[in-house]
């Protein structure tokens, strides 16, 4: 028995009840559907599947009930006509660009992109004969200038990893549909609940439902949500033809852990903010960067875009990558991993880990120095974590 999703309710409960499909068992949590594929009732129900005719689950790899669950629930939360889930977040953006960029087509991307993202737009595009153009997420003019002729697509995130850069979602979109282009944006250090970037006129949004969907660091997940058109015909035949499917089980996970995502993240949005403010007065610190800080340089874009200022403080240790290390080794309490959004505080220093194939140039062009050190903020109370900073801050 189907329970029909209420545009009516809030992001909490949707974030409980969305997408759900209760089967004749009447189950209070959602089904996990540990199946490959599905038998059919006849001969001829197998090919009216196939042909397109009916509606029926064929195999899992393009289609489960679980999943559909969480496609659901996601869409509903961001409030996208469609979603399919993938199986992490790379794969996520990987199937985004390559279902729909083809040879001799053209694509613009912030600077400021994670470092697989980066490679995928600056060394795999180009192999295909895909252009690919970057500029400075934060430089409109940058962005008037490689949009003023033709584009197919535009990549970006904000707010960016690591930097916590903050890109003018209208402005760019506005530009970018001027151009022809379709917007891509990469919305997991916000999540839906901090912002929606359809609501300033983004086609596509993309997720690692790895960090705080997940919130737990337990499975590998990604969600891409656009209109139902361009899902139907552009991104479903590359989705059951190439394969990033997401496992029934991971997928599971994922709709159990967003049941409290409402509760998480403001949670730690609030000790972001205040780690943020006690790094901002240490010696040892040359520059903590929050959005909501009003020493961030685009403080008043990010309060306009985004409901809090995120889970993540980025900040630079005086003395470089030495200094950078004494503190991530002498920390106790929050462990060095290069995963985020997790309900553990985790540490990692990016030009050594996440950004480390980007090139010093460009890292050097994106403000990630030796010193720069990336937080992700858990829930442990926030005291015990002011106190393991500033004890391991003593070592720089």
């Amino acid at each position: 028995m189907s329970e029909p999703d209420r545009p009516a309710y809030r992001p909490a409960t949707q974030l409980v009840h969305g997408g759900q499909m209760r089967s004749n068992f009447e189950e209070t949590a959602e089904a996990l559907y540990l199946t490959s594929g599905f038998v059919y009732e006849s001969a001829e129900q197998a090919e009216a599947t196939f042909a397109g005719t009916v509606q029926h689950y064929q195999y899992s790899r393009f289609g489960n009930p679980t999943v559909s669950m969480l496609e659901a629930r996601l869409a509903a939360l961001e409030g996208a006509e469609a979603c399919r889930a993938t199986a992490t977040g790379m794969a996520a953006v990987h199937a985004t660009m390559l279902s729909h960029l083809k040879s001799g087509d053209r694509l613009v991307a912030s600077r400021a992109l994670f470092g697989s993202c980066h490679w995928i737009v600056s060394t795999l595009l180009p192999r295909y004969g895909i252009e690919a153009e970057f500029v400075d997420g934060g430089d409109l003019a940058q962005w008037e200038r490689a949009l003023s002729k033709p584009a197919a697509m535009v990549l970006l995130e904000t707010p960016s990893n690591p930097m916590l850069d903050i890109i003018d979602l209208k402005a760019v979109c506005d530009l970018a549909h001027h151009a022809g282009a379709l917007v891509v944006v990469d919305n997991v250090f916000a999540t839906p609940l901090l912002q929606r970037p359809m609501e300033f006129g983004a086609d596509i949004v993309v997720y690692s439902a790895t960090k705080h969907f997940d919130g737990q660091g337990r499975v590998l997940g990604g969600a891409i949500l656009a209109k139902q058109a361009w899902v139907n015909d552009v991104l479903q035949p590359f989705i059951r033809n190439t394969g990033p499917s997401i496992s029934p089980f991971n997928a599971w996970t994922i709709l159990k852990g967003l049941e409290t995502l409402h509760l998480r993240v403001p949670a730690m949005c609030r000790s972001a903010a205040a780690i943020a403010d006690m790094l901002a007065e240490h010696p040892a610190i040359d520059r903590p960067l929050y959005p909501f800080r009003a020493d961030h340089p685009q403080q008043a874009l990010a309060m306009q875009q985004m409901g809090a200022g995120g889970t993540l403080v980025t900040f630079e240790v005086k003395g470089g990558k030495a200094a950078a290390f004494r503190v991530l080794n002498a920390l106790r309490l929050i462990r060095v991993s290069n995963n985020l959004g997790d309900s553990k505080s985790l540490v990692t220093h990016p030009a050594t880990t996440t950004h480390m194939r980007v090139g010093a140039e460009e890292r050097a062009r994106l403000g990630i120095t030796d010193g720069t050190i990336r937080l992700s903020v858990g829930l442990e109370d926030v005291g015990d974590l002011i106190e393991d900073l500033a004890i391991a801050l003593v070592q720089a």
